[in-house]
């Protein structure tokens, strides 16, 4: 008997678009891999880009990086997980292990990262066989949809608590009120600083949830002006920390002018596309100017603990819930910034 088969949403081949829901065998784990029956999947922006060929992909390939589950299969020599755990995972499929990045803590890094969802097959099917060594165990009081949402949320720990370093104090202003931009949020109030978020517009709701999430200040910056109110609460400067959640350049070059002299400028949002902000900035503030991609383990462990913990909010960042047949919904309306987090149940 061969191999059964499954609905997988994949892509194809390179070029845009170029994303099918197909039949795929199922997977089987091999030495130290666990088989995971996926019950959440989260769509991110990375998969708009992979859907429009931004991102570096490795067709063909099932998408998904976002996920939650229960281990139904475990290959030899698994040691540290039995079949019925619920687990999320990390992304990174494979690293070296022996270059300079691995070897500091920075697998992020690795130049022969594979990762699923984009490297390998993901999380967009019933079933997804990762590395043992990738998993972490959720505890009882986090619900599945919450699990998937664990790899945005140690996105967000890397960028705004371990790289900008936040202090208790800080005014912290977030550009771009999407799920990472509204987690960001919560870790820069976690870390004591003065959260305010930035957007347009076409954000009034996800506004809305940021200020339900804890911003100080949720600010449409077509309709008010942020440097003067920036100004007004860090006595005249500006913001010690900016972190650019929008990937689209008019939100960075709004970061650069929010920013204090000698302030930190993050940058989280993926453009998908070369864009010109004004550099010199950079130069006549002496800003700290730091590019922060994907997770590294440390922000899982921290990740797990703040879910455990309800120190962050995530039930009011789910705006979707949709199977896996309405993929091309999600993605359609992620793209246009309708609702916020978008989830899949295969």
């Amino acid at each position: 008997m061969g191999r059964k088969e499954l609905k997988a949403v994949i892509k194809t081949k390179k070029g845009e678009g170029n994303i099918e829901l197909k039949e795929i065998p199922e997977p089987i784990p091999k030495e130290k891999e666990v088989k995971i029956e996926v019950k959440v999947a989260g769509i991110c922006g990375t998969d708009i880009h992979i859907y429009h060929d931004e991102y570096p992909n490795n067709p063909p390939v099932v998408l998904g990086h976002e996920v939650s589950g229960i281990i139904v299969d475990i290959g030899r020599d698994v040691t540290e997980y039995k079949v019925g755990d619920r687990v999320t995972s990390e992304t990174f499929f494979y690293t070296c292990g022996k270059c300079r990045f691995c070897r500091s803590g920075r697998i992020n890094l690795c130049p022969d990262r594979l990762s699923i969802g984009s490297g390998v097959n993901g999380a967009f099917a019933k079933y997804l066989v990762v590395p043992e060594k990738n998993l972490h165990k959720l505890p009882l009081n986090v619900s599945f949809d919450e699990g998937a949402l664990s790899e945005p949320l140690a996105c967000s720990i890397h960028a705004v608590s371990e790289s900008a370093g936040i202090c208790a104090s800080d005014v912290v202003v977030i550009s771009g009120p999407g799920p990472i931009g509204l987690l960001a949020l919560q870790i820069a109030r976690g870390e004591g600083g003065f959260a305010i978020i930035c957007g347009t517009s076409g954000d009034e709701e996800r506004l809305a949830v940021g200020k339900q999430v804890g911003a100080d200040i949720a600010i449409n910056v077509q309709e008010k002006d942020p440097l003067r109110i920036v100004r007004e609460v860090s006595e005249g400067y500006g913001a010690d920390v900016v972190v650019e959640c929008a990937g689209v350049a008019s939100s960075a070059s709004q970061c650069l002018r929010l920013v204090r002299k000698g302030g930190k400028f993050i940058q989280m949002g993926l453009f998908g596309k070369p864009v010109q902000i004004d550099l010199e900035q950079v130069v006549y503030k002496e800003l700290n100017m730091i590019g922060s991609f994907s997770h590294v383990p440390s922000c899982w462990r921290k990740a797990t603990r703040l879910l455990e913990q309800k120190k962050v909010m995530l039930e009011p960042l789910i705006s979707d819930k949709l199977p896996l047949n309405q993929w091309k919904k999600g993605f359609e309306k992620t793209e246009r910034h309708q609702g916020l987090k978008l989830l899949l149940y295969p």
